[in-house]
């Protein structure tokens, strides 16, 4: 019977832990192990309480208040469509809510460089974010990244505008909110603007050169009645009545007198009764004219404002950030949760056969 030779230790691989050591979880060891080092964990949370409980503290992390302004756009785009069209055509009521589509549009210009830059002007952001437009490597950046983390648009479930603004200053924070809506409105009445300026100005002469068209007729017309051609019904019929009684008389000198008469009144008479139903044409085209210039003229001059504020901002009394118990209990769960896995590392290492 042969030998049971031993393994040869060399060639069998060695574990980083012996398969002694692994056991299944369980409840009991997790207390365990919490309760073997629980005066370090009480410690190590206590340190990073006490950290977050300094840091958030205003002389090191200044408080942040947030002002919000709520409104819905409106649908009216021309005051005069709105306001003084026929009430038995089909028009926007002024008063409606605006939907998905007005909402997109305030938040387009909302978001626009054009808005922001009015807003950097017309409130110093440069001065009041601390950004030296002269010594900073990337000013413009620098301000875009403030904003970034300071402003937000957001459009609502119910299909309103919400703007946040986030400020050291609370006053600052409302002054902002409020300040980009009613820019809102300006911006808005400005690119209507580009069209309607240019549709007055092409309306005004539209109306201009059909008044000069009707000029032209009624002086083609004053030379008519400079010939005699005054009414050419009224004259012809009265014409007709003269020669009958001077034929029937036989006054036939007086007959030929109103022959020549009436043979001028037909030569010219009918460029008169053209002139005449041109003329009622063109004061018919010149009345329509003249109400859309009317209409123009209310869209360029007027205003109504494009929104319906629901909530206008108001000087917050709470700071919004930092929430001071909310970053202490993140520290002390992320804490606790760092120094249980090196806590583990340890006791592992520590099993491992050699150590």
């Amino acid at each position: 019977m042969k030998e049971m030779m031993p393994s040869n230790p060399i060639n069998k691989p060695k574990n980083l832990i012996s398969e002694e050591t692994i056991q299944p979880l369980n409840l009991i060891d997790v207390i365990n192990f919490f309760w073997r080092w629980r005066k370090l964990l009480f410690v190590s949370c206590s340190i990073a309480a006490a950290l977050a409980f300094v840091v958030t503290m205003p002389f090191i992390t200044k408080p942040k208040y947030q002002a919000t302004h709520i409104f819905y756009p409106t649908k009216n785009n021309s005051i005069s469509e709105a306001l003084l069209s026929d009430i038995h055509q089909s028009k926007n009521d002024p008063l409606e809510f605006g939907e998905e589509e007005e909402a997109e549009k305030a938040m387009q210009i909302l978001l626009s460089g054009d808005l922001t830059s009015r807003l950097v002007r017309n409130f110093d952001l440069y001065k009041h974010y601390n950004i030296n437009s002269k010594t900073e490597k990337y000013p413009k950046t620098a301000l875009q990244y403030k904003l970034k983390d300071n402003f937000s648009v957001t459009r609502t479930r119910y299909l309103s505008v919400k703007i946040e603004v986030l400020d050291e200053n609370p006053q600052m924070a409302a002054d902002l909110a409020n300040g980009m809506a009613i820019l809102f409105d300006s911006i808005k009445t400005e690119v209507q603007n580009q069209i309607a300026i240019p549709a007055l100005k092409i309306v005004e002469r539209a109306l201009q050169a059909k008044r000069n068209k009707i000029q032209i007729t009624k002086d083609q017309m004053r030379k008519l009645g400079e010939e005699g051609i005054t009414n050419y019904e009224e004259q012809s019929r009265a014409l007709a009545e003269e020669i009958y009684k001077a034929q029937s008389s036989g006054k036939t000198t007086q007959m030929n007198s109103l022959l020549e008469q009436q043979k001028t009144l037909v030569r010219s008479g009918g460029d008169f009764v053209a002139l005449q139903e041109l003329i009622k044409l063109e004061e018919e085209k010149e009345s329509d004219l003249i109400a859309q210039y009317e209409r123009r003229v209310v869209d360029v001059n007027e205003q109504m404002s494009h929104k319906m504020t629901i909530e206008a901002a108001s000087n917050p009394e709470i700071k919004f950030w930092p929430k001071r118990g909310f970053v202490m209990i993140i520290s002390v769960l992320s804490t606790l949760l760092a120094t249980s896995l090196v806590l583990v590392m340890i006791e592992l290492f520590r099993k491992q056969p050699g150590a």
